[in-house]
């Protein structure tokens, strides 16, 4: 008698191992659902947060445009023109560079005006 498996032994390793394999990738899947969710919830919340954190610079840009016309009002020689409008290709991870540049744009301006001499505000 020979010691190799019969046709039918060896038939019910191939689907053990068959059924295996189907269970570790159905619980690998599972696992894998989990992870992304949790990483698609992350990134909602990220989403979010730029959100809300555009909207609050755009708010702090626009008082920073109506305080310079306030100031540019003074002056009748001097038109503001329009209103900026938001660039879309402005980037996120440098909002606090943005606003830093406006806060100083916004200190230059207020400057000058307030040097020039009373006959140039009226």
């Amino acid at each position: 008698m020979s010691d190799e498996p019969t046709a039918a032994v060896r038939y019910k390793e191939i689907m053990g191992l068959a059924r295996k394999a189907a269970d570790d990738l159905r619980d690998w899947e599972r696992k894998r659902i989990v992870e992304l969710e949790s990483e698609i919830a992350e990134a909602d919340r990220r989403l979010d947060a730029a959100a809300e954190q555009e909207t609050a610079v755009q708010e702090r840009a626009l008082r920073w445009w109506r305080m310079a016309c306030d100031n540019v009002d003074r002056l009748p020689w001097l038109e503001p023109g329009e209103q900026p409008s938001p660039i879309s290709s402005a980037r996120g991870d440098r909002a606090v560079r943005y606003v830093d540049e406006l806060r100083g744009i916004y200190r230059e301006l207020t400057e000058a005006i307030a040097s020039l001499g009373w006959r140039a505000r009226r």
